[in-house]
């Protein structure tokens, strides 16, 4: 259990790669402060932790600060190695390929999803959707060579790196799914990542951390608008 003042993480309530850092952090049983960012008003702390970017989360370890999601989750789980389970496998091989469809996640499905809520085009949202859903068919195949049928996550029996990564995306697949009418993650095509992601729901870390879907709906339709409202037509 990390001591009093030592960890502090820069977050939106909102930001699935927030949730990343939080799942992280509760799996591994670590308390720790937690500071609300409103990315309108950058704090001072935030301008000065992640100079880079500018964006949440960072994490700030004994006054050093970590940044980006996945690079955040990969700390926790070395820094406190000897605290909670491990996320990452400790052999070479299995670590190296969870690290592949960790990558793949990121670029193959995070991406195009991404897109869908930046671009107004219905023409450019249908397409980053049907790139999203074909990327999470293959990922089907990812979570079967991750968990090397040992188990119902990625880590095989208990939760690691890519449950974590894919997981902190949970509340805003169910929301995209909403808004959209569309299947993210079908139980006819992708059985396995359906059945995944209802165990994984039930964790509970997951219970502890993910955002209420019908306020990321909200969320994502104030921010669609602003998106909107500051882009004009090209018509």
């Amino acid at each position: 259990m990390a001591g009093d003042g030592e960890l502090k993480l820069l977050g939106l309530w909102a930001s699935p790669y927030v949730t990343r850092a939080k799942l992280a952090l509760q799996i591994k049983g670590l308390s720790y402060e937690y500071v609300e960012e409103d990315l309108g008003n950058k704090s001072e702390l935030l301008l000065s932790s992640n100079p880079v970017h500018k964006l949440v989360p960072v994490l700030i370890h004994h006054g050093k600060p970590v940044c980006e999601s996945s690079v955040v989750v990969q700390y926790i789980d070395e820094a406190f190695a000897g605290t909670g389970p491990p996320l990452l496998p400790a052999d070479p091989y299995v670590r190296a390929v969870a690290r592949f469809w960790a990558a793949y996640l990121e670029d193959r499905v995070v991406t195009p999803w991404g897109r869908m809520f930046r671009v107004k085009n219905e023409e450019e949202k249908a397409e980053a959707m049907r790139q999203t859903i074909t990327a999470v068919d293959a990922l089907e195949g990812g979570l079967k060579e991750c968990s090397g049928g040992k188990g119902p996550f990625f880590g095989g029996e208990s939760v690691g790196y890519v449950d974590v990564l894919l997981g902190g995306m949970v509340s805003w697949v169910k929301a995209t799914e909403m808004m959209s009418g569309d299947k993210i993650i079908d139980a006819a095509k992708t059985p396995m990542l359906a059945a995944w992601m209802e165990r994984f729901c039930e964790l509970d870390a997951a219970k502890a951390v993910l955002q209420d879907v019908g306020a990321v709906v909200e969320y994502a339709r104030a921010v669609q608008a602003r998106l909107a409202a500051a882009t004009p037509d090209n018509n």
